[in-house]
């Protein structure tokens, strides 16, 4: 039997991409979505999973997808140089930067390359920037998927007690910002937090980002909670055998929470569908900025 504690990412992601069809195909006649260029700097298996993720949810949401993968010692100044050029295309609608890179590309510095117009992941210091003023149409994908799910559970976000466990700058810093954005009053803890479950424990909802696994357990949540588990760890069982898990011991936890997200099916597949989601916001930026006139 279905569970319905456990919210279902790819349902969310699904609907989130038929919407998008509608409106891609929509602008088809008059000025057609440009494509989604993904820039790999050498060749990752990886890497190579969540491109092919992206790729599937670009045909599903009708906007070209390239992959491109640069070499492995491409210089910092070439790398550069080829993302101004993308951003200088009329065609490009979007640029994503896989992750990780190697050791010697300066990964901050090429994020920050690319246009604000085409930063579909979100990661320019200045679309960053923008949240701080309520402009959250080119979020960090992450950040705005997590946002998304709770949206999901049907719970009013005006006035909603949020916890944000983890505060890095592309997640957990982010979720904060486009949360208060809807109107939730939110708490961030992190490492330096003192007593983390007295704050969990009277959250309406907790979002978890710290990458460690069952940090949260049952005790830390209220009663009818919603729990967003965005934590991705790699644990070895005692069968030696290895298995992704979440931040959030979700067996344990689903006995008390309202709503909760697993891990993987959870968060993954709706961070896909809001990539797709400001690829198309990028391009309607573009054509409000004349840059796609003919």
């Amino acid at each position: 039997m279905k569970d319905h504690r456990l919210i279902n990412g790819k349902e969310v992601q699904q609907r989130l991409l038929t919407g998008l069809r509608a409106e891609v195909d929509a602008l088809a006649a008059t000025c057609p979505v440009g494509r989604l260029v993904s820039i790999s700097i050498g060749p990752s298996p990886e890497v190579a999973v969540y491109v092919r993720g992206q790729a599937r949810g670009a045909v599903a949401a009708g906007i070209p997808f390239d992959e491109q993968v640069w070499p492995a010692d491409i210089s910092q100044e070439e790398a550069k140089r080829r993302i101004v050029a993308l951003n200088d295309s009329r065609d490009v609608a979007g640029i994503i930067l896989q992750r990780p890179v190697p050791a010697h590309i300066h990964v901050r510095s090429l994020q920050s390359a690319i246009h604000p117009l085409k930063d579909v992941e979100g990661m320019n210091p200045a679309s960053i920037g923008n949240i701080v003023y309520n402009d959250v149409a080119l979020a960090p994908c992450t950040a705005a998927a997590a946002v998304e799910l709770l949206r999901s559970t049907g719970l009013e976000l005006k006035g909603l007690e949020v916890v944000m466990i983890g505060h890095s700058e592309i997640v957990g810093k982010p979720v904060a910002f486009l949360l208060m954005a809807e109107g939730a009053t939110v708490t961030v803890c992190h490492h330096m937090t003192r007593n983390l479950a007295m704050h969990s424990r009277r959250a309406d909802a907790v979002v978890v980002a710290v990458g460690k696994a069952h940090l949260i357990g049952a005790d830390m949540i209220k009663p009818g909670a919603a729990v967003i588990d965005i934590g991705i760890n790699q644990v070895t069982d005692a069968d030696g055998k290895t298995r992704i898990t979440g931040d959030v011991d979700t067996e344990a936890v689903k006995e008390v929470a309202g709503w909760i997200t697993p891990v993987p099916g959870g968060v993954g597949p709706v961070t896909v569908a809001i990539l797709m989601r400001n690829a198309l916001a990028a391009h309607r930026r573009q054509m409000a900025a004349g840059w796609l006139d003919h």
